[in-house]
């Protein structure tokens, strides 16, 4: 029997013709996605759901889908749907996250010529009758710096743009190295000096605890007297209340914004400031990128349907049926030891290194490598997956090297993950046990035992004496429960490392006094999906 897809959003004729056409039962009910309950009375009935942002995928609609095996979302954000209860239910969450890259990149170059130019405001005046040449003095785009905060898919496309308007470009991006910055041609700089530089300022970041409020009050007030900003990446990046005031003091001579902290955004503190341009979260809304995104969703649905081929998962690796009950434990690990690596990394990463030995050595390793790398790209972009993870690492220049060996020692396999970075290497191994679960079993080349947590605590220390009564004493007092304290030691008095596997995310207070100690090197809250 042809499998049957539901299409409960407004999807393109042509995108719900190519379900048709390659065999597949489609049902186009676009406004269905806004009835809950219609939506749960008939959802046992499909094998694929296709949507873009108004319907709500929740845990309670998922239990209703009986038959549902994948979910594919027409555009890159995924908010909408519960990915952990899809996952549960065995249900595929695919999105298309390079559908709209140009669409977004150009709107951002659009702002900055609306407030350069102050267009809206100089349209809505002459059609109000008026004739104010004199009032509407712009500025040019022309040989002025543009800052780009985050120069990953989208910001690389401003880049290249802004160049064509000849602006000398500058990007912070701490994943970017400076011989990808160089075929970019754009200058590689610090946050500080980009504020201090520029005199228009792009976001092009995905929203997480190291981004938000990256233009905060304290960075706003480094920029340069008279600059303009622009985001049509996330709301949440820019403190807004800090920026209507450094408008209203003409610190900042305007800003450009698509998105808002809070949306829909039917208030705000910066609506009615003469300075600002706002648009209502329109980076992707034009009809090539909504069609580019419809037509590559139900592609990518009708292949895992017809064939099971699986592309864009952002819940799944894309491995073959036979191979997913033996590498799924071994998948986790490889994620487990790039997001070790990547919480621990700042600055750019030049390469990355793995060594498949034993067991792990013989499966397929480029869905180890698109989790190892996905692991690692997941801190600073929280949108990656394992399919759009070596893409993104590649247009960063980051390198990427395997090795293979067989059975070196007393495991049937592990897995060692080096990540090389212009000041450093850092490496972190693992295997997977008989119970199914990853473990830690060496980190800077000292060997532990280590059982990976959803929250956990890294330090490294001088191995002197107190530090483990150091590190009980501070959790109890502040009421951290330890699940697991693994220890390890280069030699005696030589470097040492400990990894607390604890009961609830630790307070950053608490990491402050651990640091305040002295005692430590490094001191690093981690959290992992387990």
């Amino acid at each position: 029997m042809a499998p049957r897809v539901l299409v409960s959003d407004k999807l393109s004729e042509t995108a719900v013709q190519i379900f048709r056409d390659r065999g597949i039962e489609v049902d186009f009910l676009p406004d269905i996605g806004k009835d809950k309950e219609k939506l749960a009375e008939i959802i046992g009935q499909y094998d694929g759901l296709a949507i873009r942002s108004a319907t709500k995928v929740t845990e309670k609609l998922l239990q209703r889908a009986d038959k549902l095996k994948v979910i594919g979302r027409a555009g890159i954000g995924v908010d909408n749907v519960d990915i952990p209860a899809a996952s549960k239910r065995g249900v595929i969450v695919m999105n298309t996250p390079f559908g709209n890259s140009v669409t977004t990149a150009e709107h951002a170059i659009a702002m900055m010529f609306a407030v350069a130019r102050q267009l809206p405001e100089a349209s809505a005046s002459t059609h109000a009758g008026k004739w104010e040449k004199n009032r509407f003095m712009g500025t040019e785009l022309f040989n002025k710096t543009l800052g780009v905060i985050g120069a990953g898919n989208i910001g690389g496309i401003v880049c290249d743009r802004a160049l064509g308007l000849h602006m000398k470009v500058i990007a912070y991006d701490p994943f970017l190295s400076e011989e990808r910055a160089k075929a970019m041609g754009v200058q590689k700089v610090e946050l500080d000096e980009l504020l201090k530089r520029a005199d228009f300022i792009t976001l092009h970041v995905p929203l997480t605890d190291k981004t938000r409020n990256i233009l905060s009050r304290e960075n706003l007030a480094k920029t340069k007297k008279g600059v303009r900003i622009i985001n049509c990446a996330r709301g949440g990046l820019v403190d807004e209340e800090a920026l209507a005031e450094a408008l209203k003091s003409g610190h900042v001579a305007g800003a450009g914004l698509d998105v808002f902290a809070v949306e829909p955004a039917n208030e705000n503190v910066l609506f009615g400031l003469p300075n600002v341009v706002c648009t209502p979260h329109l980076g992707a809304s034009t009809a090539e990128a909504q069609e580019n995104v419809a037509l590559q969703v139900a592609e990518q649905m009708s292949d895992y349907l017809l064939t099971g081929a699986v592309a864009n998962a952002l819940n799944m690796p894309s491995v073959t049926a036979e191979e997913a009950a033996v590498m799924g434990p071994w998948i986790k690990l490889a994620g487990h030891l790039g997001d070790f690596a990547g919480q621990l990394t700042d600055e750019p990463i030049r390469a990355i290194n793995v060594l498949y030995d034993g067991l792990a050595a013989e499966m397929n390793l480029k869905a180890l490598d698109c989790a190892v790398i996905a692991g690692v790209m997941k801190s600073a972009n929280p949108d990656v997956n394992m399919v759009s993870a070596p893409i993104v690492a590649r247009e960063r220049g980051i390198q990427l090297s395997t090795t293979t060996q067989g059975k070196s020692g007393v495991f049937d396999g592990y897995i060692k993950l080096t990540v090389v970075t212009d000041k450093r290497e850092r490496s972190v191994a693992g295997t997977v046990f008989s119970d199914g679960k990853p473990r830690f079993i060496q980190i800077k080349g000292i060997t532990i035992d280590a059982e990976v947590g959803e929250h956990m605590l890294y330090t490294t220390n001088e191995d002197v004496p107190g530090i483990i009564g150091l590190l009980g004493n501070t959790m109890g007092k502040n009421g951290v429960n330890i699940a697991n304290f693994t220890l390890g030691r280069s030699g005696a008095g030589q470097d040492a490392i400990a990894l607390l596997y604890l009961d609830q995310q630790i307070d950053p207070k608490v990491v402050e006094t651990l640091r305040n100690t002295g005692m430590f090197r490094q001191v690093r809250p981690m959290r992992f999906e387990v």
